[in-house]
């Protein structure tokens, strides 16, 4: 039998303590393949969930305090699991609650990024529409300024409530920082969104809805929410930031909204229907990463890997992902 760490000696004890803060769900050895879009991914020593933004900065206070590896995600759309979990606490805080007065719309972190889309065409309001069919929570579209179309969630947000562990604080639009598939709270790891301030745009709810379902239909033909993936798993390339070699063997027609698609270099590079045991790559969409139910971490580790490879020698391009990986380090 293998020596006991001080730290998972004092685990038991630590998250009993947690037992004592009101609205916590605490889960042992939880599977965290529940909790992510890929359906990859090992136990947790301990899950701890909460929709009540008191309860999880107590909670983030007592495991700092007691010194406990730990971590936070939220929807696990864009995470990628270890096989072997981990050790660990994880921290995810779930409100979900929405809300429209006016032309102002406000959403908790955990609200589904689509439910927010539909309240806001339902009522007539105009800014999100374009962002139909992306999946996963509100948390997640800030932290990576998702978008589409043309169109960023940044261009609608007033402020943005966060917490850093200690207090509960407010940024304003600049205050974020935000920029392609970027905003400050990328460089802050241990701080988490809580809730978004919208201002939107009176709008005709019938056209809004159009484009709305419009844009969903093309993203559930290409992603099928039923479809084991993070949707596109590489970002697009800024076409102004390309080297000049490369712009200038990106076709025109290729080119959307001043970028060229990942997908562009990946299916130049050969990349469409290559496998890796139960992972593979969509032979209609190069930057379509999926786990057919058979897959593992590391088989999707091991693909990504090789993608990056065939566009860095192909083009001398780097790839960056979108999605986070959690446990590997371990």
């Amino acid at each position: 039998m293998g020596l006991m760490t001080s730290s998972e000696a004092a685990a038991p004890s630590a998250v009993a303590r947690l037992a004592g803060i009101p609205h916590l769900r605490i889960l042992r050895d939880e599977p965290l393949a529940r909790y992510t879009r890929f359906a990859l991914g090992g136990p947790a020593d301990w899950l701890v969930d909460t929709s009540n933004a008191e309860a999880f900065v107590a909670a983030w206070g007592a495991l700092r305090a007691a010194g406990l590896p730990y971590t936070l995600i939220g929807g696990g759309t864009n995470l990628i699991v270890a096989d072997a979990g981990f050790r660990g606490v994880v921290l995810r805080y779930g409100a979900s609650e929405i809300t429209i007065e006016g032309t102002t719309a406000r959403a908790a972190s955990g609200a589904v990024l689509q439910d927010l889309v539909d309240a806001t065409v339902a009522a007539g309001l105009q800014g999100l529409e374009t962002l139909s069919g992306i999946p996963g929570w509100v948390g997640a579209a800030i932290y990576g300024n998702a978008g589409a179309y043309g169109h960023s969630i940044s261009e609608r947000v007033r402020e943005v409530r966060f917490t850093d562990g200690c207090s509960l604080r407010v940024f304003t639009n600049a205050e974020c920082e935000f920029r392609y598939r970027e905003s400050r709270f990328k460089a802050h790891k241990d701080w988490v969104i809580l809730s978004v301030t919208l201002d939107l745009l009176p709008g005709d709810p019938r056209e809004l809805a159009k484009i709305s379902a419009e844009i969903l239909a093309i993203r559930n033909q290409k992603f099928p929410p039923s479809m084991k993936c993070a949707g596109s798993i590489f970002k697009n390339f800024l076409l102004a930031e390309l080297p000049a070699r490369v712009a200038a063997e990106v076709p025109p027609a290729v080119i959307r909204e001043g970028k060229v698609p990942a997908a562009y270099f990946l299916e130049q590079a050969g990349a469409k229907g290559m496998r890796r045991g139960g992972i593979a790559v969509a032979s209609y969409h190069a930057n379509l990463v999926y786990n057919d139910g058979s897959g593992s971490a590391a088989e999707l580790v091991t693909l990504i890997a090789e993608l990056k490879q065939r566009v860095r020698e192909r083009f001398g391009l780097e790839l960056e992902e979108e999605v986070q990986y959690l446990g590997f380090d371990q």
